[in-house]
């Protein structure tokens, strides 16, 4: 009974007659897509972030990683689509957290978006060299043509670095994009200003990380640890109560 109320809650907005301005997306809609969104990165992300690539790549270690990739190459092939469905959801996350916030400041939301889409952009190319290092691994005509297979293992290893220092040096971009929603959020008067602080936390600790590497390389502190939080609040906000979003909301005006 309960899921069938939830489904409900969320039909009137996915009706074509909802109200829209100048052909935009109904703030509903827009909020469900963006929790969708949101719930597969928060799915295919860890996957891949916390279980395979720890499982798998041995720091520096590149004949023991080569081992462990050539013996599950089908994991470790799982993992690199799921960081290809996150990145590509973050795509789906750029439109729809335009529509969603497109009424607060429209100027702002479309820098926003553009924040966040050249992060992806930046992943998108990064998470090439997974698919490289992989082929390193288990190819072994690349031995043959790199003189020895433990040359072909040393390069892979530099791409498996190479992925992540690309990626997180992205991090910059996307923290950023999470401050501008913050913001927007804060802004808005239809989302509780608080999602919009914890957003704004978030990107900071996200901008910290990416920094740290060049700013203080002897701190070992992963500050979006600690702050990775504000996306999942507003994911649950926008599970809970995202279908009741007015279709023409009025956001807050600050002096």
């Amino acid at each position: 009974m309960g899921a069938v109320q939830f489904a409900s809650a969320w039909v009137p907005s996915l009706q074509l007659n909802c109200p829209m301005s100048n052909g935009s997306l109904p703030l509903r809609t827009a909020a469900l897509v963006t929790w969708l969104a949101l719930l597969g990165s928060v799915i295919a992300a860890p996957f891949a972030e916390m279980y395979v690539l720890p499982k798998l790549v041995v720091p520096y270690q590149a004949a023991e990683t080569a081992r462990n990739i050539a013996a599950h190459e089908g994991l470790f092939t799982a993992g690199i689509f799921a960081y290809f469905v996150t990145f590509i959801l973050d795509l789906v996350l750029t439109w729809s957290l335009y529509h969603l916030l497109k009424p607060v400041n429209k100027p702002l939301a479309q820098l926003t978006a553009g924040f966040r889409l050249v992060y992806t952009l930046i992943a998108l190319v990064a998470l090439n060299n997974l698919v490289t290092a992989l082929r390193l691994d288990t190819t072994p005509e690349y031995g043959t043509l790199l003189g020895s297979p433990e040359q072909a293992q040393a390069l892979a290893m530099v791409y498996l670095r190479a992925f992540k220092n690309h990626w997180y040096f992205g991090l910059l971009v996307f923290g950023t994009h999470l401050l501008m929603l913050g913001y927007l959020v804060f802004r808005s008067g239809y989302i509780p200003r608080v999602l919009g602080v914890a957003l704004a936390i978030t990107g900071l600790g996200y901008l910290l990380t990416s920094l740290r590497p060049y700013v203080a390389p002897n701190l070992n502190v992963d500050f979006a640890m600690f702050t990775f939080f504000g996306e999942l609040l507003f994911m649950g906000w926008l599970l809970v109560r995202g279908h009741r979003i007015a279709e023409s909301p009025q956001p807050k005006v600050l002096l």
